[in-house]
């Protein structure tokens, strides 16, 4: 249903005064696939995606579409639907006349408008829902109007900025599943801006995570979650246990990294070398209960807190030494437990110091 792009090429600079809220960002998306920015609050994110958009101007830089030059193209002729946080809807118009909206400023023939509106209605499963109100609607019909009027236009590209943040935790989750069959099922080429780890794992081909401006990293969300190439990265994706190390010798494939004088095994990367300082991490989901066969990555510590997580549980231990460490578990913990740990060598991940 949209017209398909082949390619947007992004390379921009934002600057608020002397304060570089984006430094030259790079970004190349492809048509068909589904981008996600991810990143705390003020990493410039929804800055970026404004400059997308065209409702921001760039410091410097330029935009490309197809090989074409768009950043002084205004942002009405781009060919772009937008979804806000907010919703946007007009509180004066009906849920029809909010999804033609559009339609009607392109002057669009009255049947075709008609058409178009209750095709796209049916999509978002409010049928049934044209002569009320947006006051009279829940948080995630609203949304699902708002996505509509976006997708009525047939966009080339669809920008989503936090579209969810304003919902409750069950309908973030009909509605990011929503979100991602509508892409699927109308070949839409989608940027996505999100804190939330979950969404832009579950939504994305690819993530773009930012730190203050400064692309972090992009990969598939694979490669974020599990092979993250910083600290910063690895800690946002939830790796909560940090050990900084001494890099030893490495064999067969294996480093060894020296931490408070215990030996920590761990699987070697390129570029790292013997003597160097560095970070293993590793999740809490990942640290495993009881002592290894081998005595390799084998720690022991008192149970200091306990987080209920329902089917789980997370527990701040106290390493012997005064270190501390998250573990996530099925089994029943209790303050004042002491317990044997094992960090298995292929899931502790070697990162540079920052």
């Amino acid at each position: 249903m949209a017209d398909s792009i082949d390619k947007l090429q992004v390379s921009i600079t934002k600057r608020y005064g002397g304060k570089v809220v984006l430094d030259h960002l790079p970004l190349e998306v492809r048509g068909r696939e589904f981008v996600t920015f991810l990143g705390p609050s003020g990493c410039g994110k929804s800055t970026a995606l404004g400059i997308i958009a065209g409702l921001v101007l760039a410091s410097d830089g330029e935009m490309h579409l197809n090989g074409r030059r768009i950043d002084d193209i205004p942002p009405e002729k781009r060919g772009f639907g937008m979804v806000f946080q907010n919703y946007a809807l007009f509180p004066h118009l009906t849920v029809f006349g909010n999804v033609a909206f559009g339609l009607e400023l392109q002057n669009r023939p009255a049947a075709e408008i008609r058409q178009r509106v209750q095709e796209m209605l049916g999509l978002v499963r409010l049928a049934g829902y044209e002569d009320r109100y947006p006051g009279q609607l829940s948080g995630g019909q609203q949304q699902r109007v708002a996505i509509a009027r976006a997708l009525v236009l047939h966009p080339r590209l669809m920008l989503f900025d936090e579209p969810l943040s304003n919902l409750d935790a069950k309908l973030r989750v009909e509605m990011r599943a929503e979100i991602k069959q509508l892409h699927a099922r109308l070949g839409l080429t989608s940027i996505y801006v999100t804190h939330d780890q979950a969404e832009a794992l579950s939504l994305s081909d690819r993530i773009v995570v930012l730190r203050e401006g400064v692309l972090m990293q992009v990969g598939t969300p694979q490669d974020i979650h599990d092979r993250p190439k910083n600290v910063f990265v690895a800690d946002f994706m939830g790796f909560r246990n940090f050990f900084d190390v001494t890099l030893g010798p490495e064999a067969g494939g294996v480093i060894e990294g020296t931490f408070r004088g215990l030996a920590l095994q761990a699987k070697a990367r390129e570029g790292y070398h013997p003597g160097e300082d560095a970070v293993l991490a590793i999740r809490p989901e990942d640290v495993r209960l009881g002592r290894p066969a081998d005595g390799a990555n084998a720690l022991r510590g008192k149970v200091e807190l306990v987080e209920y997580l329902g089917r789980e549980q997370e527990a701040e231990i106290s390493l012997d030494g005064g270190a501390r460490l998250w573990v996530r578990s099925l089994e029943k913990l209790s303050p004042g437990d002491t317990l044997d740990l094992t960090l298995p060598a292929d899931k502790l991940v070697l990162l540079r110091r920052e």
